[in-house]
């Protein structure tokens, strides 16, 4: 009677452990026998990785791994592991039955009897691919905003410096660079609205109409077709723009009332590039003469657009004329570390 109960305890015990084992779906829990060959497989390994228990029990458990990984004999390091550390840790890519990959992480462990005897291994490991993506994303979204970051300093920087160079007073030097740094910041708040992934031609000449007041003027106007710009191309042509617009006000066209600006752009595909075509004209100002020395307006606007295709400025008698010609292709570039390359 006593050997009864003990059996039947023994039974209980083992199907409660069999119970647990199973409804553990969101961890692969796999034992092998001293050769590394499966002796138990459980629902979530059957969920993770896609074989039954009968199709995989007695079969290699290397057969989960990367044929990389079974070539520098990694199931053996971790059995190895096991014994002489206590675990062995799994931090690895693993192959699925039908062929895909996961990114998992876990343990090996040794399997002993009550004399302490090596039996096997059992494996525990879980499905991390969706948090593996996501650090990987946060990690591309960091190095992104670093040289966001990086690159809106050196502007601002140079910004500031050359306002005062170029100031004929503290006053003077505080209001451009006051102007300077709000267009650019439009810019941004442009780019942010939109993900930092680009916005249009248009869209950032009307910003910059708007950012100086000259929205309802007809002294100032733009044509062109539905063009996108990367974040490196929309934040060049804010500031172009501004000091094209600035500028004018000061000197050139706009400083006159008969004065108006006209903005036109196009895109030509020459040998399959696609390029675009940016004209900046005065017309009806007062009589145009080259300046005698470059400031900081002239500067950064010949220095960003070069960075992009071909600039050419034209002092013309009757008005400014400023115009580009770039791959489309390198305007649209949507970060800074394909720019740079």
């Amino acid at each position: 009677m006593i050997m009864k109960l003990f059996s039947n305890s023994s039974r209980s015990r083992e199907r409660f452990l069999e119970a647990i084992l199973q409804s553990a779906i969101e961890y692969a829990i796999i034992s092998t026998d001293l050769d590394g060959l499966v002796t138990t497989w459980n629902e979530g390994a059957r969920r993770i990785l896609g074989w039954d228990a009968d199709e995989i029990v007695g079969q290699p458990a290397a057969v989960i791994f990367t044929e990389e990984d079974r070539q520098a004999g990694i199931l053996q390091l971790e059995m190895t592991a096991a014994l002489t550390e206590g675990h062995g840790n799994d931090e690895r890519w693993h192959v699925r039955k039908d062929g895909s990959l996961f990114w998992a992480s876990g343990q090996m462990m040794a399997l002993t009897s009550d004399d302490g005897k090596v039996e096997g291994y059992v494996k525990i490991l879980r499905d991390r691919t969706e948090q593996r993506e996501n650090e990987e994303r946060q990690r591309i979204l960091m190095h992104e905003l670093s040289h966001r970051m990086k690159n809106t300093l050196a502007v601002v920087q140079a910004i500031t410096s050359q306002s005062f160079r170029n100031a004929s007073s503290l006053e003077d030097a505080e209001h451009s660079i006051t102007a300077r740094i709000n267009a650019y910041s439009k810019a941004h708040d442009i780019l942010l609205q939109q993900n930092w992934l680009g916005t249009s031609m248009a869209t950032i000449v009307e910003a910059t109409a708007i950012n100086l007041g000259l929205e309802t003027s007809g002294r100032f106007k733009a044509s062109g077709p539905a063009v996108e710009l990367g974040p490196q191309a929309a934040l060049c042509f804010s500031l172009v723009l501004h000091e094209l617009v600035t500028n004018a006000s000061k000197y050139g066209a706009l400083s006159m009332d008969t004065g108006r600006v006209e903005i036109e752009w196009s895109v030509r595909d020459e040998a399959g590039d696609q390029r675009l075509h940016f004209t900046w004209q005065e017309v009806g100002g007062p009589t145009v003469e080259a300046p005698s020395k470059k400031g900081f307006g002239t500067r950064l606007v010949s220095s960003s657009l070069s960075a992009f295709g071909e600039v050419a400025l034209d002092y013309a008698p009757t008005g400014l004329v400023l115009k580009l010609d770039s791959s489309l292709q390198k305007l649209q570039y949507k970060n800074y570390s394909d720019a740079e390359e």
